[in-house]
């Protein structure tokens, strides 16, 4: 065994012989259990950063425990290809996106090989090529035709100077991040997923899953949001300009019906058809209008932009009193929600008391609590109360608390035909439409004839052309006649492709299935699908809980439905870990401008911050998420140069738990290198003397026996923190501990000798998931003439149930509830024997100075208080 420990050397040979043996390739005929393993597949960038090195070395640790344990192990990898970012780089660097992206993966997968992940290669897929997109596409009309996928106007910010549509991202201060030009909002035609068909499933189902965050299923079951509530009409007066042939109804949804009587004004959205007529001869109100739709679409901003509004001039009536109630616009009602239209009741909404207040609308009280003085002045939190209300000023239904009060309303609602109980959800249907390159084509033909044809199986796929370059003004598939004109499949007339592209949460919503049969070419899915799903663990941010999860359960669901799966849930455990962290450093200059020095540019001492290129200071910004804007990444390829993959694996699980955030520090990583050296020492120092045979038996000293002890300790706790509670961190504390307790054993006999060979021995397997190249070596060092056989990995040590027993143990001596020193008693020592023990030891006959103790209190197996 070379003396110096050199990871470079290493970890080549070690991924040389995995490659070669395929060690990691999964089985589609093995009798063994299977395991899953995925970790959310990465967008090809171009580079790797800390976040990525975390999420795929916390996967492989549980790959490859899982693979010691016997388990028949799947950890693919693929690429999340499509999108808008390979779009503007495009754009940058004038290449087609395709060359971009694929130039991106080649250089990424060298990366993580790098890294020595137990990948099955063999499934590699990229969400771009034809033979995975063809698939979707084949879904795609499949369920267009059964009516799950429909067409309908939709709102979108677009872009009329370059002429596009823009992501919400996209749009800075109202307007378009590349031309500047102010945004409009634009109805346009777009694909929708009815998604709220499956709404209340998608929430039952988190109920079903155990193996979740319980903050995830929250935050899922928010986003659906399920309500019950009362949709109820306003009527509309007959007459122009508002109602056009007879009486009209102005629908709305609320769950508190119960304040239905302290209704004084509606508000409805911008797009509403009572606003644009309510515009037609009101040159003010349609600017508004139009200011409004130059506004975002994102429901998150809308929460938080300033509440403005214009009255319309009409008034609508009351479905219960009669009293007219006017209209308004709201640049907060979103048209795509609900109705498009709210009841107001200011009252009892605070969002109602900041407009009422600000453009001096009535505020009628009609909830009151017993000891509470309702006041306009402000806002207080008991107004929207609705447990301990009960209703006030509203006619026959005062008194009534909330559920009686929403009984008896529905009831008179649903005898008037003016309105009825309902479930709601917050859920949306899914838009998948986007005016975008780089996307899986819409299989749709359009034929002035028969309409909207989706494209025949035997077309498929409908291949997107790969030499494209952007230029930024709309989608340039629209200028491509090779692409856009085509045969319409019905009539054989002229018609024109679908230029739109699918949203690419569509790719990755069912990645996951297609890793288990990627070389399947006659359809979307094969039996073995059903082989190895659901994932048993499935590993991504927490960014991602809401959107991705929930639209692969959703496909998940839609796949089952079209037989292609049998399981109703796509993951069954989910981990979400926490970002990587780094400090931030920056010089501001006069016009507010800051520019940001990576760490690795700055000298830090006694608080000061200074450039190493200039010696001049700079500002400490904080600890943030390792980003590019802040400049303050590590590269972990230079990592790997520097200290080998295994040291960059070890701290990134030893730092933090695998859930929490992940503070970046160059002394813990020296750390870690530190201890790799030494347990490569402690190998190489034992084996100058010979090879030995691990302890199998036999009398042993009691440092060797406490030293065996610890060992099988080690091995169940090392076990339960990553099967259970996948806690990485304490698993490798724990054998840093046992090394430790290992440097302290004397004695070079024979026995001595193969407990330490057993040590030695377990803990290279017990490390071999967290830092699997330096495990193998010294495995096979340690053990010569048993190297694995090609496409074996290491087996994990089980636990010596002997080897836990203890003979004695330790107790604390208290005298007067102060700890005085420690008693050895046998481990199976009764009560009075351990008082006699106590008793009788030099800390505790000083303290009774020849009397007899006043009481003895015995806690078995902790400690002895003896008061005197």
């Amino acid at each position: 065994m070379q003396e110096k420990y050199l990871p470079s050397e290493i970890e080549h040979a070690a991924q040389a012989r995995w490659t070669a043996s395929q060690t990691y390739r999964a089985s589609e005929t093995s009798d063994r259990p299977k395991y899953y393993c995925l970790s959310m597949f990465p967008y090809p960038s171009g580079k790797l950063h800390m976040g990525h090195v975390r999420n795929y070395t916390i996967g492989d640790v549980l790959a490859r425990y899982h693979a010691m344990r016997g388990f028949n192990v799947m950890q693919p990898m693929g690429w999340d290809a499509f999108g808008l970012p390979a779009e503007n780089a495009a754009i940058a660097n004038n290449v087609p996106p395709a060359a971009w992206t694929y130039a991106n993966i080649d250089h990424m997968r060298t990366q993580l090989q790098s890294l020595g992940l137990a990948i099955d290669w063999s499934r590699e897929l990229a969400t771009c090529k034809p033979d995975y997109y063809r698939w979707e596409q084949w879904l795609f009309t499949r369920l267009f035709e059964k009516g799950v996928i429909y067409k309908k106007m939709a709102t979108v910010n677009w872009d009329p100077i370059d002429q596009t549509v823009l992501a919400n991202e996209q749009v800075i201060e109202g307007r378009g991040w590349r031309s500047g030009a102010l945004v409009e909002k634009r109805d346009i035609p777009m694909y929708f997923f009815r998604i709220t068909q499956y709404a209340d499933e998608l929430l039952s189902g988190l109920d079903t899953l155990p193996g979740w965050p319980e903050r995830v299923k929250t935050m899922q079951a928010n986003w659906i949001g399920k309500s019950v509530g009362v949709r109820l009409a306003f009527k509309i007066p007959p007459g122009p300009p508002f109602a056009k042939g007879g009486e009209d109804l102005l629908w709305v949804f609320t769950t508190r019906a119960d304040t239905l009587m302290g209704v004084t004004f509606v508000a409805v959205a911008a797009e509403h058809p009572l606003a644009t007529r309510a515009a037609e001869n009101n040159p003010a109100l349609a600017a508004f209008i139009a200011e409004c739709k130059q506004g975002s679409v994102a429901e998150a901003d809308m929460a938080t932009m300033e509440k403005k509004g214009m009255d319309t001039g009409l008034k609508v009536t009351h479905p219960l009193t009669g009293e007219s109630v006017p209209v308004w616009v709201g640049n907060y009602v979103l048209m795509s929600y609900g109705e498009g239209a709210v009841m107001a009741v200011p009252a009892h909404d605070e969002r109602d008391f900041g407009f009422a207040q600000k453009y001096d609308l009535p505020i009628k009280q009609v909830i009151g609590v017993e000891g509470e003085t309702f006041s306009l002045e402000a806002w207080a939190e008991w107004y929207g109360d609705k447990s301990r209300g009960r209703c006030v000023n509203s006619s026959k239904y005062d008194g009534l608390d909330y559920t009686a009060a929403v009984d008896a309303i529905a009831a008179d609602l649903t005898a008037l035909n003016l309105g009825e109980k309902k479930t709601q959800f917050r859920l949306r249907d899914w838009g998948i439409s986007r005016q975008r390159y780089w996307g899986c084509p819409i299989p749709i033909i359009h034929c002035d004839a028969c309409g909207d044809v989706p494209v025949p199986a035997a077309q498929l796929p409908v291949v997107l052309p790969e030499d494209v370059v952007p230029d930024g003004s709309g989608n340039p598939l629209n200028k491509r006649a090779d692409f856009v004109n085509c045969t319409c499949p019905k009539c054989g007339g002229a018609a024109r492709r679908e230029t739109d592209t699918m949203d690419t949460f569509v790719e990755s919503s069912w990645y996951y299935a297609r890793y288990a049969c990627p070389d399947f070419a006659g359809g979307m899915l094969d039996a073995r699908a059903n082989k190895w799903l659901p994932v048993d663990q499935y590993i991504g941010g927490i960014e991602h809980a809401i959107l991705h999860l929930l639209y692969a359960r959703f496909f998940h669901k839609l796949m089952r439905d079209e037989g292609l799966v049998t399981s109703d849930e796509p993951f069954q455990n989910l981990l979400t870990q926490g970002m990587v962290i780094a400090d931030t450093f920056y010089r501001e200059d006069a016009s507010g401008k800051k520019t940001w020095f990576n760490p690795a540019d700055v000298e830090l001492r006694d608080g000061v911050a200074t450039c190493k290129t200039d010696g001049q200071p700079v500002i400490v910004g904080g600890t943030e998420k390792m980003s590019k804007s802040k400049n303050n990444g590590v590269d972990p390829q230079a990592l790997i140069d520097l200290y080998g993959a295994d040291t960059a694996r070890l701290f990134t699980m030893f730092a933090a738990p695998p859930e929490q955030s992940l503070e970046w520090s160059d002394a813990g990583v020296e750390g870690a290198h530190r201890f790799l050296r030494r347990l490569w020492k402690a190998g190489h120092e034992h084996l100058q003397a010979g090879a030995v045979a691990a302890y199998a038996g036999g009398e042993l000293g009691d440092a060797a026996k406490a030293l065996r002890r610890q060992l099988h300790q080690t091995i169940q706790k090392v076990s339960d923190d990553i099967e259970r509670r996948k806690q990485f961190n304490t698993a490798i504390a724990a054998v840093m501990e046992l090394m430790n307790a290992l440097a302290k054993l004397e004695g070079d006999d024979a026995m001595t000798r193969s407990v330490r060979q057993e040590v030695l021995e377990a803990a290279a397997a017990l490390l071999a998931p967290m830092v699997p190249h330096i495990a193998e070596a010294l495995y096979a060092e340690l053990k010569p003439g048993a190297e694995l056989r090609p496409g074996e990995t290491m087996t994990w040590p089980t636990v010596d149930a002997s080897a836990l027993v203890q003979d004695e143990i330790e107790l604390m001596l208290q005298v007067n509830g102060k700890l005085r020193g420690q008693v050895r008693v046998a481990a199976t020592a009764d009560k009075a024997a351990i008082e006699a023990a106590a008793l009788a030891s030099e800390a505790v006959q000083k303290y009774l100075d020849g009397q007899p103790p006043k009481k003895v209190v015995v806690v078995l197996g902790r400690l002895v208080n003896i008061v005197v």
